[in-house]
């Protein structure tokens, strides 16, 4: 596919989602055309697909979240009904050494007492490990699957987007991280009372026995508590979001190299192999740091002298 466009065209192909929405009318074709009337359709181009705004769904990003959270699920499953008191098998030992890891993990770092957090935990290690390992499949290898079927079914293989690593797609990073948020502020209330939670928000750092010091403590508090509470979240899905986009830009650019000849051909595999190896790192680390700071999140959240 490298050698059938220009790099940047290239460039732009891979990083384009397959982008269902609304095409409102009065909207600039790909083909230079204006739609007349809107319309729910697939994005054949990234113009097409910005101006769909917000309500527009990432056909890609979506189906394989959902399929890898389905093989996450149908794995353990699986594991759990087959499991025996007797000699293990090897599915076994592996489900029960990941089981250990986040056991220990939420040990460590979870003070309280929650049974949601333990699974909480494990979901969230797996599902991001599986979403980040899609960045090991060669690039264009599922893109160019999905263009022939696509070109089968009438369509210009050229306008099939088709990215399958969900964890490159800030709307699925955003997700994962607003429903952990989602959960820190309910525990939060839960735990500490709507008291407790406003009192966090507004009577620290600075605090005074004096009530007139202390009114006007109240705002600057909440003003720098807000922007901790807020970062919570946004750090979270930027920093998952940002370190896999970049490995699946290098990927990419490894990839333009094999259209450059046979001598930045060779070169590229070299890189690519070297790259990959070192992937495996970022992957499983990115998914530790995610479920890491959920439990410190949640333990946080469930913290009543914090």
């Amino acid at each position: 596919m490298a050698s059938e466009m220009t790099s940047g065209a290239y460039i732009k192909h891979h990083l384009t989602n397959m982008t269902y929405g609304k095409l409102p009318a009065g909207a600039e074709m790909c083909d230079g055309t204006t739609n007349e009337a809107a319309h729910w359709t697939l994005a054949h181009c990234s113009s097409e697909a910005a101006q769909m705004g917000f309500w527009a769904f990432h056909l890609d990003s979506l189906g394989w979240s959902l399929g890898l959270g389905i093989l996450f699920l149908w794995f353990f499953r699986s594991a759990a009904k087959k499991a025996s008191a007797g000699i293990p098998t090897g599915v076994q030992n592996f489900a029960e050494w990941v089981m250990e890891f986040i056991d220990s993990s939420v040990r460590g770092s979870f003070n309280g007492r929650n049974p949601l957090v333990a699974p909480l935990a494990m979901t969230i290690f797996i599902w991001v490990f599986l979403m980040n390992f899609m960045d090991l499949i060669a690039v264009d290898f599922l893109p160019q699957l999905a263009a022939q079927i696509g070109g089968a079914a009438g369509a210009d293989p050229h306008h099939v987007y088709f990215k399958v690593v969900p964890s490159t797609d800030p709307n699925i990073t955003f997700g994962l991280a607003l429903s952990v948020f989602a959960l820190m502020l309910f525990y939060s209330v839960k735990v500490k009372g709507i008291g407790g939670f406003i009192g966090e928000l507004t009577l620290h750092p600075f605090s005074s026995s004096n009530p007139v010091v202390q009114a006007i403590f109240i705002p600057i508090n909440f003003l720098l508590e807000f922007v901790t509470l807020i970062s919570k979240p946004i750090s979270l899905a930027l920093r998952l979001f940002g370190n896999m986009y970049a490995g699946e830009m290098i990927f990419i650019l490894i990839a333009i190299m094999y259209g450059a000849g046979w001598l930045l051909g060779s070169f590229a595999g070299v890189l690519q192999l070297g790259w990959a190896i070192f992937h495996i790192l970022i992957i499983t680390l990115q998914a530790f740091i995610f479920m890491t700071l959920t439990i410190v999140y949640m333990d946080m959240a469930h913290a009543e002298s914090h």
